[in-house]
């Protein structure tokens, strides 16, 4: 119960977090945020993951000290009446959680909801311990208490993860750019593709490409190709940050390119 009481306090926080920062990322760029705020949000699922990771920690602690010491749980009826109402509301938190990625796509709430999913087996988890505790098997409660601390240490480490590799401006991962790769070649009067560059800050995804024409084309036509190239990314990542650059062909002799 109190492994389980941790995990819903610090999903409480996590939300409240993410409302603030996602808030935040939203904000158009500025004067001083040329690109945007969107490593708002990497910066708070850092300091999530770190707080996570402290209070799991305490509660192995808690747990390690309870198993020695022998457990007590005089009302185990209660702790499963308890954690039965959890289930229930979270049930009802992620109905509405699908609902609201139906209509927004948002990455944020998508990892949240995957987050509340887990929370369930923590609840039957709970459940489970309990009823072992109430055959006479003490010890479950605090072996159960441990094992959802380390799971919760485990979510918070890829939590860090991800947000640090964020802030370090890594590329997307290589299936989205052999994606976009896809994408623009198969626009007509694309003849090759080079220079990809793609990084992500919160909710916007930036790309930056060279496009090669063919070097007898007009500014005008090329404008008009390299529009439709664009047209097509935002299609399949929608408030994308897209930079394309033209070059004619014979560039591609020099820099190298990838031809559809």
């Amino acid at each position: 119960m109190l492994a389980s009481m941790t995990d819903s306090i610090l999903d409480s926080g996590a939300s409240v977090f993410s409302f603030f920062a996602i808030r935040y990322a939203l904000q158009p760029a500025d004067e001083e945020h040329r690109f945007g705020h969107g490593k708002a949000e990497s910066l708070a699922a850092l300091a999530q993951s770190a707080f996570i990771s402290g209070s799991s920690m305490l509660l192995i602690f808690h747990s390690v000290e309870q198993l020695i010491q022998g457990p007590q749980l005089p009302s185990i009826d209660l702790g499963i009446w308890v954690s039965v109402v959890a289930i229930a509301l979270t049930l009802a938190l992620i109905t509405i959680q699908r609902m609201a990625i139906k209509h927004t796509d948002s990455q944020a709430v998508k990892a949240d909801h995957l987050h509340y999913q887990s929370d369930i087996l923590l609840n039957v988890a709970v459940i489970v311990a309990l009823l072992l505790s109430g055959w006479g098997l003490l010890w479950a409660d605090s072996v159960f208490a441990i094992g959802i601390a380390i799971y919760l240490i485990i979510g918070a480490i890829r939590i860090g993860s991800e947000a640090f590799n964020s802030l370090m401006d890594r590329e997307l991962p290589e299936s989205t750019q052999r994606q976009i790769v896809d994408i623009v070649t198969a626009v007509d009067g694309v003849l090759g593709i080079h220079g990809l560059r793609t990084r992500e800050a919160g909710p916007t995804r930036f790309i930056q490409l060279h496009i090669e024409l063919d070097n007898r084309l007009s500014l005008l036509k090329a404008h008009a190709i390299s529009d439709v190239v664009e047209a097509e990314l935002m299609k399949h990542f929608p408030y994308a940050d897209i930079i394309v650059h033209m070059d004619p062909e014979i560039v591609a002799q020099v820099e190298g390119s990838t031809h559809p």
